[in-house]
């Protein structure tokens, strides 16, 4: 359920008792005095279709918090507890003096039912329109491009629990496969979210636990009942097709042949490190700096440091490079100056953005040799005119 103003905070009104206090054209003066236009509560209507329940905190508290924390980039924590302490940030939300705020794990539970809505960019959009009514960009026409890691916040997984995962993902979510799993799934019962008892400093034993697991994976799925699945169990299905394959491959005759499945001598491309966040991946920033999670693109305005744009992508695959996003970044501008590194600087972005009108200030990628040993066009002296 929607919470609703009450519009009697708790303690005296923190913006109409001490608003000498609070910086003049400052965000919390700003926010204090257009935050319910700001964040109407229509705007977050579709995030709480149930009319059942207990009401939750206001919407536009919450995301007014959103706001303050991106801005001064805190955490969950430091956030509320700035909320609990700030007169500024308690005008900002428009609080009373004495009101002690919420738990921190509501803005998880807020920023959840943002990210599962139909518009799961809204705060940032609204923010946008404010940006371009202020005129505050106008005639700043350099934008600079850059990426960076998020850390997701679940544990990686090895290919075990990643197999016993995902089938007892099958068996809750598709219609049948329970009644199939009882006559084809024998390596571990799936009942037990646990790893399975063997002795696990045991190379033969782990060896036949994977391939006894990548069977029952392949079992399951074949005798999956025929039927239409919705897109939850479809889901389910297609995530056990994927985590049983990826890192495994048949074993060769050295390793004893006949069908076996034995880990993979590589690492499969664009790999799910985790069946709780499927879209999670490895994320290799540079050679040293190896990460499980997300990138964060980000187009700047350098000199006010405003965002203009912001694109959350998994951490690998071609689609997902910072080249790839650049094109969407920059989408809907026009004439601009465009900043970036070398990751920006592939032959196809550029082309791209310069057939948009852009200006690309924009370092190039290091030349590669195309065979060991071989030549670069660095290598060569050009002369145009013969």
């Amino acid at each position: 359920m929607q919470g609703e103003w009450s519009g009697e905070p708790i303690g005296p009104d923190v913006w109409t008792t001490c608003r000498e206090l609070i910086p003049a054209g400052s965000v919390f003066a700003f926010l204090a005095q257009h935050r319910q236009a700001l964040f109407a509560p229509e705007m977050f209507a579709d995030m709480y279709p149930s009319a059942n329940g207990r009401p939750s905190m206001p919407p536009q508290v919450l995301a007014t918090v959103l706001v303050l924390q991106a801005l001064y980039g805190v955490s969950d924590a430091d956030a509320v507890q700035e909320l609990r302490c700030d007169l500024r940030w308690k005008a900002a939300c428009g609080l009373g003096l004495h009101d002690t705020a919420f738990d921190a794990s509501l803005l998880t539970y807020f920023r959840r039912r943002l990210a599962r809505s139909s518009d799961p960019n809204r705060i940032f959009t609204r923010v946008k329109q404010v940006i371009a009514a202020t005129a505050v960009l106008a005639g700043r026409q350099r934008r600079a491009l850059d990426s960076t890691v998020l850390d997701d916040a679940v544990a990686t997984q090895d290919t075990v629990t990643q197999i016993i995962a995902a089938i007892r993902r099958v068996i809750r979510q598709v219609p049948g496969a329970a009644e199939a799993a009882a006559t084809c799934c024998t390596a571990h019962d799936y009942t037990d979210a646990g790893k399975p008892r063997i002795a696990w400093n045991d190379e033969a034993a782990r060896a036949v636990l994977v391939d006894a697991l990548v069977g029952d994976a392949v079992r399951l799925l074949a005798h999956l009942p025929d039927q239409p699945l919705g897109e939850q169990a479809a889901n389910a299905a297609g995530l056990l097709a994927l985590v049983a394959y990826q890192d495994v491959e048949p074993a060769d005759d050295s390793d004893g042949g006949d069908g076996r499945w034995r880990i993979a001598r590589r690492t499969a491309p664009d790999r799910i490190v985790s069946t709780v966040d499927p879209q999670s991946r490895h994320v290799h920033k540079n050679r040293t700096r190896h990460q499980d999670g997300y990138k964060a693109h980000l187009a700047i305005e350098p000199e006010t440091g405003l965002f203009t744009a912001v694109a959350l992508r998994p951490g690998s695959g071609a689609d997902h490079h910072e080249a790839a996003v650049a094109e969407d970044l920059l989408a809907g501008e026009h004439a601009l100056t465009v900043l970036g590194d070398a990751a920006y600087g592939t032959g196809q972005a550029r082309q791209t953005l310069q057939a948009a009108g852009h200006t690309l200030v924009i370092k190039p990628p290091p030349l590669r040799q195309a065979v060991p040993g071989g030549f670069t066009v660095d290598d060569f002296t050009i002369d145009a005119a013969t």
